[in-house]
């Protein structure tokens, strides 16, 4: 099978190799011709995942009509930023019959629209689609360390396809049909690694850690309920699994993000030494954008966004989140009304 993988950023580069190593046909997709070009004779990418060996049957192109045709599958993996222009660059190009996933998390920018909404207006209602999504670092998929991840999609057999090209010997597919509630949890985890890396970057401990990944988690299963996502799904690798990985690991560029504002480093310096796209900076803006929608309180998404656009310092929003009046941990109906 042949799978055109747009996007030859570290997640990218790391999902093509995977696939690859599976016996696949994968071609790589970036804009990048340097990039393209030590994929190809070097086999590495040293920009995204330096000193990882990529496998030879791996190539790499800048030419993303040679890298679509006859393909069986794309699998599109670019920052939610250029989602919507990758889409569009793509749909004219599309072989008939052939759909289309994603491994990008986040909401379009400056609408606030799931990624599948988008998906649906670029290429149509005649196209597959699925999201991939689940905790996954892409420095340790590339390494083949132990990793597993969802496939959500209204397309069943779509979504087994997908997770057939990615399920191997140390790598694990599962499949749902909750693209609202995966992509949720895909969007909202980065926001939360944030706050819980500010937290480390404090110093305030491993119990405020642990409370504020809880309370985040309660953040994401409210918003789930009101746009009508499923509570498991969120309590799965979507959600939860998504979120304590990007919370404790810091091969997250979210949390480092945090860690910097944490220890008093400017959001402009933090973001240039990470070097790559730190997909918080505009989900905490779309996340807030939904709650205000659905009339919903998510204060540490809110206190998050605050912090991120200088509005308050880190220690202000503690303060804030600090003096939040005392009530019940969760509404009694919070999951009747999640399930329907």
């Amino acid at each position: 099978m042949k799978v055109a993988v747009l996007g030859a950023g570290s997640w990218g580069t790391a999902l093509a190799a995977l696939i690859a190593r599976h016996g696949h046909q994968a071609v790589l997709w970036g804009r990048d011709p340097a990039v393209a070009r030590a994929i190809d004779a070097g086999h590495e990418n040293p920009r995204y995942l330096p000193g990882i060996a990529l496998p030879v049957n791996l190539h790499a192109t800048t030419d993303l009509a040679a890298a679509m045709a006859d393909a069986d599958q794309v699998l599109v993996v670019v920052p939610s930023h250029a989602f919507t222009e990758t889409l569009h660059l793509l749909a004219p190009l599309l072989p008939a019959g052939v759909g289309v996933s994603w491994a990008t998390k986040g909401f379009e920018p400056g609408t606030g629209r799931f990624l599948h909404e988008v998906a649906e207006d670029v290429l149509g209602s005649g196209v597959s689609l699925a999201v991939v999504t689940g905790p996954s670092f892409a420095r340790e998929v590339a390494q083949g360390l132990p990793t597993a991840v969802t496939i959500h999609g209204a397309d069943e057999a779509f979504c087994q396809q997908v997770a057939d090209v990615l399920h191997g010997p140390t790598f694990r597919a599962y499949t749902g049909n909750d693209m609202v509630g995966a992509e949720l949890g895909g969007a909202m985890k980065n926001v939360l690694a944030v706050a819980t890396g500010v937290s480390d970057g404090m110093g305030l401990g491993l119990n405020a850690r642990a409370g504020l990944i809880t309370r985040g988690l309660n953040e994401m299963l409210r918003l789930a309920a009101a746009i009508g996502a499923r509570p498991e799904t969120l309590m799965g690798l979507a959600g939860l699994g998504d979120l304590v990985l990007t919370c404790t690991g810091d091969l997250s560029r979210n949390r480092r993000l945090g860690l910097a504002l944490g220890r008093g480093q400017a959001i402009a310096e933090a973001v240039r030494e990470i070097g790559q796209v730190v997909e918080s900076v505009q989900t905490a803006d779309e996340v807030m954008r939904q709650a205000r929608r659905h009339r919903i309180d998510l204060s540490i998404t809110e206190a998050v966004g605050d912090v991120l656009h200088g509005d308050i310092t880190p220690r202000e929003a503690l303060e804030r989140l600090l003096a939040r009046e005392q009530k019940p941990e969760y509404p009694q109906t919070l999951f009747k009304d999640a399930a329907g």
